[in-house]
Parts: structure tokens; C-alpha cells; sequence
């Protein structure tokens, strides 16, 4: 069975990675540096009672579309080797949505999950437009890391479905049963934006078997209505210092979350 598939909600917290080497904004930094600052989030989210991180290059913008650099997969690699995760749920993002690079660093690293933010369809975004690989991604899934759980956004932030906008539940059921995804994320417009519980709602009702999780926008006041119908969160800017989404997490801050999560599951 998937690690996804727990008895209680799963929360899921980001670990933002500083710029890597190689990208415009990583100026005299050293992986070093980088290192450092995943350990420190990676342990407060432990300590909060966070079950795993999602570790993203979101330093490295801007991002590029679908194949990351060789040298920002191998720093990911070495940054996630470097870091205490015994216990702990590990997803991978390699952004923009580059499905084939986290891959690669899932199983080198022994990670639980990646996250593909485009996996069906194409959508126009900022680094402009991109095209899921569903078919692609799943059969290398196969070979190199059979184990890893793909979860995929469903209409994800920062983007626009190319062409006319579909119908929300379609693209959920085209995620999950063309595209053969292991659980989905619904998200708000963009980083922090909140979900919009009406979306929940539908690729809930349009995906009822698959894990569902939210991926933005979650905060102390709004986590107990999310885990009303989604499985989990993945949960960034509103556990951060002064909810900045590149600042370090907020150990008081992701303990509140966590524990109005918990209080929300045990009311019931």
C-alpha cells in the first residue's frame, strides 16, 4: 500500500531550498549553506510533528520548463542525502516540472513520493507552456523506482489550462485514470493563495479512491475544514518566519498547525 494511504491525515511540509549552485540567485552561496538551512527546516518540522517534507529547489528561479540542469538534480541529491529524514514521508519536486529528474533523485535518495505539477494536459505558465508526460513519466517510474508514488496537481497554481478551461472534475479523473496518478493536490491560484473549497469538493466527488491533498494556502485557521475532505496538506508559507515563503520554518508556528490538524481528526 502507498505511504499515502494513512489511517489520519498526513501533513506534508516544504523544505524550500536556497538558490543552488548554478542559478541566478545562488551569487557566493555554497551547497554548504544550503544544507544547513534543509537541515534546520527539516528538523523543525520533525519536532513540530509534521510526517514528511517536500523538497524543492524554490530558490533556483527562474525556474526552466521540464528538464532541470544536470547540476541542480545531482545538488538536490546531495542536499537530500545530507539531511536526517529517518521516519519521516520524502517527496521530491523538481521545478518547474521536471517528473523524469525528481525521479532520478527519489531513487537515489530512497524518497517516498515526487510531485509533478503538470501531468496530464499542457498549461501555460511563466516559463511557458508546458505539456505533461504522463506517459512518459509512468513508465520510467517502472523501471527506475517502482516504489515512488506520483501525486499530481490538479489545475495547478501559477498556470492556465492551454485552450478553453476544462471542466475541473474532468481533468481530475484524466489525472488519476489516464494519467495514472497515485493521489492528487488541489491548489490556489498561486504560493499562499488559498483553495478553494468548492474545488475540493468536485475532484473529491470526481476522484473518490485516490488521496487527496491540498497544496496551498493551509494555515493554523483553515486546516481543520480542509482535512474535512482532504487526506492531507502540503504545507509551506504559513509556517515560515513571518509567512515568507523563502524564510526558515516557524517551529511555533508548524507545532499550531500541527496540532489544530490533530484536534480537528480526534472531534470527529
Amino acid at each position: 500500500m502507498s505511504p499515502l494511504h494513512a489511517p489520519r491525515p498526513t501533513l506534508l511540509g516544504m523544505v524550500h531550498l536556497l538558490p543552488l549552485p548554478g542559478s541566478p540567485r545562488s551569487g557566493a552561496g555554497t551547497l554548504e549553506s544550503v544544507i544547513e538551512r534543509a537541515r534546520l527546516d527539516v528538523d523543525r518540522l520533525r519536532r513540530a510533528g509534521f510526517d514528511g517534507v517536500v523538497i524543492e529547489n524554490f530558490g533556483d528561479v527562474p525556474f526552466h520548463g521540464s528538464v532541470a540542469p544536470p547540476h541542480t538534480l545531482t545538488a538536490m541529491t546531495r542536499v537530500a542525502l545530507a539531511l536526517d529524514t529517518q521516519g519521516l514521508l520524502v517527496g521530491i519536486n523538481v521545478l518547474r516540472n521536471d517528473a523524469a529528474g525528481a525521479l532520478a533523485v527519489a531513487m537515489a535518495v530512497g524518497a517516498d513520493l515526487i510531485r509533478v505539477n503538470v501531468h496530464v494536459g499542457a498549461a501555460v505558465t511563466d516559463q511557458g507552456v508546458i505539456e505533461g508526460r504522463a506517459a512518459e513519466t509512468v513508465r520510467l517510474r517502472q523501471r527506475l523506482a517502482p516504489d515512488v508514488a506520483i501525486v499530481a496537481d490538479v489545475d495547478v497554481k501559477h498556470a492556465r489550462p492551454l485552450g478553453q478551461r476544462p471542466d475541473l472534475g474532468d481533468v481530475a479523473r484524466e489525472t488519476a485514470y489516464r494519467g495514472l496518478a497515485d493521489a492528487l493536490i488541489v491548489t490556489g491560484s498561486g504560493t499562499g493563495h488559498q483553495t478553494s473549497i468548492a474545488d475540493l469538493q468536485t475532484v473529491r466527488a470526481a476522484v473518490p479512491d485516490r488521496p487527496l491533498f491540498v497544496g496551498s494556502g493551509v494555515d493554523v485557521d483553515t486546516v481543520s475544514e480542509v482535512l474535512e475532505m482532504a487526506d492531507g496538506v502540503i504545507v509551506g508559507t504559513s509556517i515560515k518566519e513571518g509567512r515568507i515563503s523563502d524564510a526558515p520554518v516557524d517551529e511555533s508556528l508548524a507545532r499550531a498547525l500541527a496540532a489544530r490538524a490533530r484536534q480537528g481528526v480526534a472531534s470527529r
